[in-house]
């Protein structure tokens, strides 16, 4: 949403809301690191353990991701929070299927090397 010391957006409309702000002030560009921004949603998400919350990350993308294993660390590290990562591929670039590596599909993803 554009503020960093209060990031939350509230229903579809928030985010929405937050989508257009970032692309009137956003240059997208590379590299494309995913896992600093789980890791601090991942933060976040582990203060509040009772269930009065819960966290979705949403990141929209136009670019393959360039940190994949730590990417995969931080999504292994926050399996057991009360949060969810969707990822969407837009633009012109070739994801060829980088992106889906991260996903399920073929079982729970696991730690790398394990």
């Amino acid at each position: 949403n554009g503020d960093a010391s209060n990031p939350a957006c509230h229903g579809i409309a928030g985010v929405l809301e937050a989508y257009q702000h970032s692309l009137r002030r956003v240059q997208l560009y590379g590299p494309t690191n995913f896992a600093p921004v789980v890791n601090h949603v991942a933060r976040s998400a582990a203060t509040v353990l009772d269930g009065s919350q819960y966290f979705v990350l949403l990141i929209i993308t136009d670019g393959v991701i360039s940190d994949m294993a730590q990417t995969k660390e931080a999504i292994v590290n926050a399996a057991k929070l009360p949060m969810s990562i969707i990822i969407v591929g837009v633009g012109q670039a070739e994801f060829d299927g980088k992106i889906w590596g991260l996903g399920g599909t073929r079982g729970r993803l696991g730690r790398l090397g394990g």
